[in-house]
């Protein structure tokens, strides 16, 4: 098998985030390609060079698992990363709204008792979600401690994120239409705006989620992962 078509195939087994997958397949090509230029200055022919840097490479089946778990772990640092900046911030998006609007302070005076508590609740579920996506980027670091095993801590993340956005859906919408809310806030610029950026950050954690989930189950069935500590 020649370079490209080994190359071609490695990137066909392969599932994960776009960038970090195409760094691993230009890498494995760079390596291939260093190999085969060595071998074709040894007196080799170019073909005969890259068939025999591709079985020295070894079998795609053989590297595929430990490449996938490095594609499960950069799928998890995403999640986390994004669950770091976008949930505080859209909490604080929100809190800040609130402080602001309605102007009339009277305006306020209808709200039932239980909506103080719902929304602390709701930021206290956002903060430890946005804390638990900073400890798995941490854990999932090349300094982390955890990072022996980390298909489990992205598997975590995913969980959490499908687990999560239902609670805080169903607060938020208590919040929203479940109290005698101001006249009009719904078409607030500021507050089309803060529903529009909550809706994006939402759909981009479930699909980080979806794809951490997805990826954990492709690495667990890849036998023999390699240890991934330098």
């Amino acid at each position: 098998m020649r370079i490209d078509d080994y190359v071609a195939e490695l990137g066909r087994s392969l599932a994960g985030p776009p960038g970090p997958k195409r760094d691993l397949v230009v890498e494995a090509r760079d390596s291939l390609t260093d190999t085969a230029d060595a071998l074709e200055e040894e007196g080799l022919v170019r073909a005969e060079a890259e068939r025999l840097a591709v079985r020295q490479f070894g079998e795609i089946p053989e590297i595929v698992s430990g490449y996938q778990r490095e594609l499960t772990v950069a799928a998890g640092r995403m999640l986390g990363t994004l669950l770091l900046i976008s949930v505080p911030m859209t909490a604080l998006m929100w809190s800040v709204l609130w402080r602001f609007y309605p102007m009339d302070p009277t305006a306020w005076t209808t709200r039932p008792a239980w909506f103080s508590p719902v929304s602390r609740a709701l930021d206290i579920l956002q903060l430890g979600t946005g804390v638990f996506g900073g400890l798995s980027l941490f854990a999932l670091s090349r300094g982390g401690r955890w990072h022996l095993r980390p298909h489990l801590v992205t598997k975590g993340l995913g969980i959490v994120v499908w687990a999560m956005l239902p609670v805080v859906g169903g607060l938020s919408l208590l919040l929203n239409y479940g109290a005698d809310l101001p006249l009009g806030v719904d078409f607030f610029l500021p507050t089309v705006l803060a529903n529009f950026v909550t809706a994006a950050c939402w759909g981009l954690q479930l699909y980080g989620a979806t794809r951490c989930l997805r990826l954990t189950r492709a690495t667990c069935a890849s036998p023999g992962l390699p240890d991934p500590r330098p």
